[in-house]
């Protein structure tokens, strides 16, 4: 049965290439939604690798609060861009993008399908729309000043400053992602013009298809709910201790992550743990809306609902149906705008 899904998948790689452009899948989604297992199905069916876009999988140390595949899962299918950085280490957009475009053309010379997933929409919208990102190299002192206000004044006084200056960057950027704030307003201080100004687009040459996952709220918080309860079980306090342990600053951008600077504050003694788990699933539900906010305006995504029966059986069709430049991909027309609106009030 394995060798008849590759010889499947072998026979209709060339077919997509046939048409000049290499194929690229991407399978996208909000967090917990089921994302990472069903890529590795289908890599598995379709003889693919899995290019990650998820910017916390990047950080070595970070297993539990990520809820990286495991080391079983990423020996079944190859997987990349996961495990490459120390946890102190900073990265940027355009870095991952780079890294990215290599991982894919890797994938395409070894004559497999690659399958970009992940959740972080910035990263997943990079790549495939081909963003040409400002050239404006990093300042230190610049960074550790806004840092510093943000913590004094609160991250809202640095997007009330972002919005004045680039208000499209603040329509896109929310209050609590500092650093795409900060890194905003720098390329405003280094170059005097605003970001998205400098913002151009050159779509790489792969013929693409996006499939994406898609729940009812309800059920999609009620994951989120299980999952954070599972990481604390798992023993996210103690992951979070030892990196704090081994050196890595509490400010690193690897502990400013959802699920991680949660717990550094109640390690530093500022909430309780039950405080520090409430909190966990309140902005983890927000960043979910967030997600399918940026998602949505992602042009002719084929949307799949788990709960659904046969729901892989048809997200499986419709890969491979591309793959053989069949037209006709049976997605789910799941009507994301109602499901997934992102709330106006803050709250579950």
């Amino acid at each position: 049965m394995a060798k008849q899904k590759r010889d499947q998948a072998a026979e209709s790689l060339p077919a997509a290439q046939k048409r000049g452009k290499p194929p690229v899948i991407a399978l996208v989604g909000p967090t917990s939604v089921g994302k990472t297992a069903t890529a590795i199905r289908l890599a598995r069916d379709l003889d693919g690798e899995v290019i990650s876009a998820d910017s916390r999988y990047l950080y070595r140390g970070m297993d539990i609060g990520t809820d990286k595949p495991t080391p079983e899962e990423r020996a079944a299918v190859p997987h990349h861009l996961i495990d490459i950085l120390d946890p102190r280490d900073d990265y940027s957009l355009a870095l991952y993008q780079r890294d990215a475009y290599q991982a894919i053309a890797a994938v395409h010379a070894r004559g497999h399908v690659p399958i970009l997933a992940g959740g972080t929409p910035l990263y997943i919208r990079a790549v495939l729309e081909g963003w040409q990102i400002p050239p404006a190299p990093p300042d230190p002192e610049l960074r550790a000043r806004l840092e510093h206000r943000a913590s004094v004044e609160g991250p809202e006084s640095l997007h009330r400053e972002l919005a004045q200056v680039d208000p499209a960057a603040a329509a896109r950027i929310p209050p609590e992602n500092v650093r795409r704030v900060i890194r905003a307003l720098e390329i405003y201080a280094t170059t005097g013009r605003p970001m998205t100004e400098l913002e151009g687009r050159r779509p790489p040459p792969w013929h693409v298809l996006i499939l994406g996952l898609t729940l009812p709220r309800d059920e999609l918080y009620r994951r989120i709910d299980e999952r954070v309860e599972r990481q604390i079980e798992r023993g996210l306090v103690e992951e979070v201790r030892r990196l704090l342990e081994a050196g890595v600053s509490p400010d690193a951008p690897a502990l400013t992550a959802l699920g991680y600077r949660q717990i550094v504050a109640y390690l530093r003694g500022e909430c309780s743990l039950e405080e520090a788990i409430e909190r966990i699933k309140y902005d983890t539900h927000r960043y979910a809306r967030h997600q399918m906010t940026w998602l949505r305006r992602l042009p002719n995504v084929h949307w799949f609902d788990p709960q659904e029966p046969g729901w892989y059986e048809r997200l499986l069709a419709s890969a491979r149906a591309f793959l053989l430049d069949e037209t006709d991909c049976p997605g789910v027309n799941v009507d994301c705008d109602e499901r997934q609106e992102p709330a106006r009030e803050e709250g579950r």
